[in-house]
């Protein structure tokens, strides 16, 4: 099955190879929409995985301010979702079917 993420009508990211972690879909660096994600200042630290970053999602002028995450040096306990991208803030993920 494939994952999508969508906010304000654009897709952020899709991928049949999310990593999932807590309940968040973790999507690959190479499924992302980059020209709609800008660098946030903000960062927060999980005990188990690391320091998170953050990116602004940008659509049509509307900023959903930190609206996604990624760890880009984690724990070794999260080591597989390095460089992966989570959504919240109103960001829709849902899976959808496969394209033939």
């Amino acid at each position: 099955m494939t994952v999508r993420a969508t906010w304000n009508g654009a897709v952020l990211a899709e991928s049949s190879d999310t990593v999932v972690v807590e309940g968040n879909q973790y999507f690959p660096p190479d499924s992302l929409r980059r020209d709609l994600l800008v660098r946030s200042d903000k960062h927060t630290r999980c005990p188990w995985k690391g320091e998170a970053c953050y990116y602004d999602i940008v659509v049509d002028g509307q900023t959903n301010r930190a609206g996604a995450w990624y760890y880009p040096d984690p724990l070794p306990a999260a080591a597989g979702i390095r460089d992966h991208v989570a959504f919240w803030q109103g960001v829709g993920v849902e899976e959808v079917p496969d394209r033939p």
